[in-house]
């Protein structure tokens, strides 16, 4: 049977809350110099020309005081960049003495950080242990798998310094899960990779693919095809799958919330695009790190409050975009785990939304290999709880 999505018209309906917000202190600025990095390419960026970017301790304390009230009682506050640590770790002190201010009986705060690993020491894992963070730390496999694509401003590789972060965690008991950049250097090596995460005692595993592409839509060096995207999941899914109890990866996880009718963690298996919102150091609000674009600029914190900014008619109109039906999603047996995949991916070759994911024949592959023995485990695990 085909499944069709349900299209989300401008002002439809209740106003979907905003669950999270992904918040750039720094905005793009890095201590690497990533040769994939997709910020490198985004020169009509607002943010790339302004200097001493850092979030103001004013901005992000109305940020807080706002959100909190916003989304209480469980509210969530996730760090990117660029590399979020170069806001310096008394950035995050205040924060948590702003949260520990605003904070109401009863609420839950959840802190998380996406990080390169390179500043971490023991003053920024004693707070992150202190308060339960969950640190996101990137690494793409061993020293020279990690080391083609991910390299410092001088040209020098980093994984030496990255694992010397990943010991300072581990040393502090700091709980952290690893994510992988699926490029060029690592896709054809599933098994190098997941035993070398194995190795330094990861069980917590995130494989995001790499697609970037030029003016002419044409794939940049180190993007992948769907099919090594495909075949590198499904190798992953088989050494996974055998110590399934002991480790988790995040995207056979989603497949399996979305088999047992919850709402996956990823937003690309939503049905629209309008779970987070990104906040700019400045406190300008977009709906997606994606597409931090003025034509998509909800508003900004020190000026609109939460309601205003959900109620934007751009966030409807951004949410929208994964809606765009396509022939293909229309008669997919996999469209009511996938809904259309990502807007990026479908929006980069010829920067139209209303494209094929450009992942499609890899995420087939995947919910082939996944999809059965997923669905009899969910089933198993219903079961026995009721």
């Amino acid at each position: 049977m085909a499944v069709g999505f349900p299209i989300l018209s401008e002002g439809q309906g209740t106003t979907p809350r905003i669950t999270s917000l992904l918040i750039k202190p720094a905005s793009a600025v890095c201590n690497l110099d990533c040769a994939y990095c997709f910020y490198l390419d985004r020169e009509a960026d607002p943010y790339t020309s302004m200097p001493g970017r850092r979030m103001t301790e004013e901005t992000l304390e109305r940020l807080v005081d706002t959100y909190l009230f916003y989304s209480y009682p469980n509210s969530t506050f996730a760090f990117q960049g660029g590399e979020p640590t170069l806001a310096g770790p008394a950035f995050f002190e205040q924060l948590v003495k702003f949260q520990q201010q605003y904070g109401r009986n009863g609420q839950s705060v959840a802190n998380a950080i996406q990080t390169n690993g390179i500043l971490l020491d023991d003053r920024w894992c004693e707070l992150f242990k202190a308060y339960s963070w969950l640190i996101g730390l990137s690494i793409d496999g061993p020293e020279p798998v990690h080391d083609l694509y991910r390299f410092d401003k001088g040209g020098a590789g980093t994984w030496r310094k990255v694992m010397k972060g990943l010991e300072t965690l581990k040393k502090h008991g700091v709980e952290f899960n690893v994510l992988c950049v699926v490029s060029s250097a690592n896709v054809g090596k599933a098994a190098e990779v997941y035993k070398f995460f194995r190795s330094l005692g990861v069980e917590y595993m995130q494989f995001i693919p790499l697609s970037e592409f030029d003016g002419l839509g044409q794939p940049l060096p180190f993007t992948i095809t769907p099919e090594q995207y495909g075949r590198f999941m499904c190798d992953i899914f088989d050494l996974w799958w055998t110590e399934r109890t002991k480790v988790r990866v995040r995207y056979f996880d989603n497949i399996a919330e979305s088999l047992a009718g919850q709402k996956p963690g990823t937003c690309t298996m939503h049905e629209t695009c309008d779970s987070y919102v990104v906040v700019e150091y400045n406190g300008d609000i977009y709906p997606c790190d994606f597409f931090v674009e003025k034509e998509w600029k909800l508003g900004n914190v020190n000026l609109d409050s939460w309601p205003e900014i959900a109620r934007r008619q751009k966030r409807y109109s951004f949410a929208a975009k994964k809606t765009i039906p396509h022939p293909e999603c229309q008669r997919c047996e996999y469209a009511s785990i996938c809904h259309g995949g990502c807007p990026k991916h479908r929006h980069d070759p010829r920067r139209e939304f209303g494209d094929l994911d450009y992942f499609c024949s890899a995420y087939k592959m995947i919910f082939a290999k996944a999809v059965p023995p997923l669905k009899k485990e969910v089933t198993r695990l219903l079961s026995a709880t009721r």
